[in-house]
């Protein structure tokens, strides 16, 4: 066995899972196979949050099938961890890992050796997914430095886990994971059942990892977890942290913004109820932390919050929102809706809108509800006929644009620094507040630099348009 190659749905923490697996393999001796070749083996790390994300996981592997059918298939992620009685692929050559802890040994078992040791016992799936196929890209900017390769058979006994990252191939910004589990009671998510422990990494761990990655070229690292705002928490329900509260995540944040060369942090999305005035001040103190913030608000109406056993109210999240703005400058709050939730009426549907509205979000990320099966909402009574589900995205989908056009006018005339991720026609990346910059030439004037994938771009915001802006480049 020579070639790898790795296909990922979902989350940033299933992207960041996705680079260990590769680092993995590489210190096992395989390559990375390119686009048109045929790898010996195949990785589908798969994704389980919502009905239609399970279908396209396991339709993603059956296409895998097809395109390599001598390859070793191996199916990892969220999708092999529960049953709901949804149809699976036939299971010839295919290897579902029911657990994550035997993910690196299987894997080393497979590359160093038959594959016919793995256990019958692996074969089996289930559940659901969402996202799209997104694969580290083959354009790489940032060079790997892994660890040395595995020699020997008996070099696996040091293996039994996936290992901290030395680089993120394929991407400018690198995802860190921090975090792993929830045990909350939100009704229309599946989690708590693929992933239902609870724990955090170690503070020293993450810190010599981010070091690592600094190291590596990466100027900028994105903080996740399934949870992170439990942060140092064995719960993520409130009622169950001392005093209820946790300043574990801030603490954590601040100690990474201090690491030398590390030019950019972010975090990937937090609950409203996780926004504190310490974290904010940790916001402040560090002029690398990004003023950016996901709120997964998922409604408006304090009925259908209460519907899905969310841990806010409405009001609550007027009150964050009105903090985080008194304390940063113009921040970018981006969140996630889902409309058409059971039970959702015209009423709740208007103060979600207004909620919005009031908030200005920088960008909307909109879910049509659909009942994912094993989840408490999939058995909720009155259910919202999809012709209204789709108006409502619709008119969600229309703010989105119009809320993300007026906070991108704030800054017309404004500088900002972009950190370039691509060349489609023009270079182009995220600025500070994380929308889109297309950078631009001075008029009658050349650049006197060839601008790259992760070169820090000084621009002057110049233009606006729907969901991006043009940006005027001023010097490195």
């Amino acid at each position: 066995m020579n070639t790898f190659s790795i296909n990922t749905l979902g989350c940033k923490v299933n992207q960041y899972e996705s680079q260990q697996i590769r680092e993995l393999l590489e210190r096992l001796g395989l390559r990375r196979s390119d686009s048109s070749g045929k790898p010996d083996l195949v990785v589908v790390n798969t994704c389980c949050v919502t009905h239609t994300a399970s279908a396209k996981s396991r339709q993603y592997i059956r296409k895998i099938r097809r395109l390599h059918p001598d390859a070793v298939i191996v199916v990892c992620g969220c999708l092999p961890m529960i049953y709901t009685g949804e149809s699976t692929p036939k299971t010839e050559n295919i290897h579902f890992i029911k657990k994550r802890d035997d993910l690196a040994k299987i894997l080393g078992q497979i590359a160093l050796g038959p594959h016919l040791h793995i256990r019958e016992g692996n074969d089996g799936c289930a559940p659901k997914s969402s996202g799209c196929p997104q694969g580290p890209g083959p354009n790489n900017t940032i060079k790997s430095k892994n660890a040395p390769k595995i020699k020997h058979k008996k070099e696996l006994c040091n293996f039994q886990r996936l290992s901290p990252l030395q680089s993120y191939y394929g991407q400018t910004r690198a995802f860190l994971k921090v975090q792993d589990g929830c045990d909350g009671l939100c009704t229309y998510c599946i989690i708590p059942k693929t992933r239902p422990i609870v724990h955090s990494r170690p503070v020293n761990e993450i810190l010599k990892e981010a070091q690592a990655l600094v190291q590596s070229g990466h100027k900028e690292i994105v903080i996740t977890g399934i949870n992170l705002g439990a942060y140092g928490q064995n719960s993520v329900r409130r009622e169950n942290w001392p005093n209820h509260q946790n300043n574990q995540l801030a603490d954590l944040l601040d100690k990474i913004a201090q690491i030398t060369g590390l030019t950019r942090i972010r975090l990937s999305s937090i609950e409203p109820a996780d926004v504190t005035p310490y974290l904010l001040d940790i916001f402040c103190k560090h002029r690398n932390i990004m003023p950016h913030l996901h709120l997964s608000l998922q409604s408006g109406s304090d009925a259908v919050l209460k519907r899905m056993c969310r841990q806010y109210r409405a009001e609550q999240v007027r009150e964050k929102v009105d903090m985080i703005k008194s304390k940063l400058d113009r921040p970018a709050i981006t969140t996630d809706i889902i409309v058409g939730f059971p039970g959702e009426t015209d009423e709740d549907f208007e103060k979600t809108v207004s909620l919005a509205e009031y908030i200005g979000f920088a960008k909307i990320h909109v879910f049509k509800f659909s009942p994912r099966k094993g989840t408490p909402a999939a058995k909720l009574p009155d259910r919202i006929d999809n012709r209204i589900i789709n108006k409502r995205s619709e008119i969600f989908r229309e703010l989105d644009v119009e809320l993300g056009r007026k906070f991108r006018d704030k800054f017309i005339g404004a500088p900002a620094a972009v950190l370039i991720e691509s060349h489609n026609g023009r270079p182009s990346g995220r600025c500070e507040r994380y929308f889109t910059v297309d950078v631009v030439k001075k008029e009658k004037s050349d650049l006197k630099f060839q601008i790259k994938n992760n070169d820090l771009v000084k621009v002057r915001l110049i233009k606006n348009g729907n969901n991006s802006m043009a940006g005027q480049v001023e010097g490195r």
